[in-house]
């Protein structure tokens, strides 16, 4: 099976749309769509549907993902086990749409002479990347460390060196489209939808918001992908959703999409970096202090956190 054609087969998955994974790939979108066409031929079966706002997975595809996923990570691991001394920096960033990817991003910008491999680990939880980052496949990973209380596994270090304002995501006809800034108590007469959601981290954050301040975020139903979600809230005039303030989305400018900053308290998401004390990874001790030095710049006192951040 050729790794390039399933790395490309992923990232189209992961991001929803050829174009969008063919410039994380560094190649055309016509390469792209050549790559997961010789897989699907090899196969056998159709693993993505091309529609006009991107690409879904089919049935065969949302079964092949997670083997494909696993198998580019030993592809990893077989490479990282050759080169001692001279492998790229690995960093799980979760998503390639928010907070911690637009920071390495920043951090790869002050040094571009650096090897380094974005990893997203989308679906993994936090149990499961930790034991990546523990074994030695990741140098690090970002997470809330919720389950646990922020407290790692024997060997390993943890800095909370991220927390994530919120923003409110609506649609021009949205009650609360021209606000320049909301509160929480203005958000208990506005259902926050946020389908498709899996992973227990983000689901027991976003219970703990709504318990505190009486919202009402709904993380049930199917997830069809963030350009379909994004098309649905500008067309609606109810529909809002969360975003973070370090997260990346794009959307036609006909959506005319608004973020507005959520104040007084801002409710942020807390993300902590997680990495092996014995790391003698030469470019993780750099890594780590731009994460400190950035967080001390940006952290406020008139923020909210669960009780277990604190």
């Amino acid at each position: 099976m050729d790794l390039d054609a399933v790395r490309t087969f992923v990232a189209v998955a992961e991001i929803g749309q050829f174009q969008a994974a063919a410039d994380d790939l560094a190649i055309t979108q016509q390469a792209a769509s050549k790559r997961v066409a010789r897989l699907e031929r090899e196969l056998g079966v159709q693993l993505l549907a091309r529609t006009a706002r991107g690409a879904t997975l089919t049935v065969d595809g949302q079964a092949l993902l997670p083997h494909a996923r696993e198998l580019l990570r030993a592809a990893e691991r077989a490479t990282a086990a050759v080169t001692p001394g001279r492998r790229a920096l690995r960093i799980d960033v979760v998503s390639r749409r928010i907070a911690p990817s637009a920071i390495l991003h920043a951090f790869y910008q002050q040094h571009p002479d650096i090897q380094l491999d974005v990893v997203t680990l989308l679906n993994a939880d936090a149990a499961s990347a930790l034991a990546e980052v523990g074994s030695g496949t990741l140098d690090a990973t970002f997470r809330s460390l919720r389950a646990s209380a922020r407290k790692v596994p024997s060997g390993l270090r943890s800095a909370r060196v991220i927390d994530d304002r919120h923003e409110l995501l609506v649609g021009p006809r949205h009650p609360l489209a021209n606000a320049k800034t909301v509160t929480p108590a203005q958000l208990t007469e506005h259902p926050i939808w946020m389908p498709g959601m899996s992973d227990s981290e983000p689901i027991g954050y976003y219970d703990d918001l709504a318990k505190t301040f009486g919202l009402t975020i709904d993380t049930i139903g199917p997830a069809f992908g963030n350009e379909t979600l994004l098309a649905e809230i500008a067309d609606s005039n109810r529909l809002a959703t969360f975003v973070g303030e370090g997260s990346r989305y794009l959307w036609p400018e006909r959506y005319d999409l608004r973020r507005i900053p959520v104040v007084d308290p801002i409710p942020v998401y807390p993300l902590s970096v997680i990495w092996r004390a014995d790391n003698p990874h030469p470019v993780l001790a750099d890594f780590l202090e731009y994460l400190q030095v950035r967080y001390e710049a940006t952290s406020a006192t008139d923020v909210w956190t669960p009780d277990w951040a604190r």
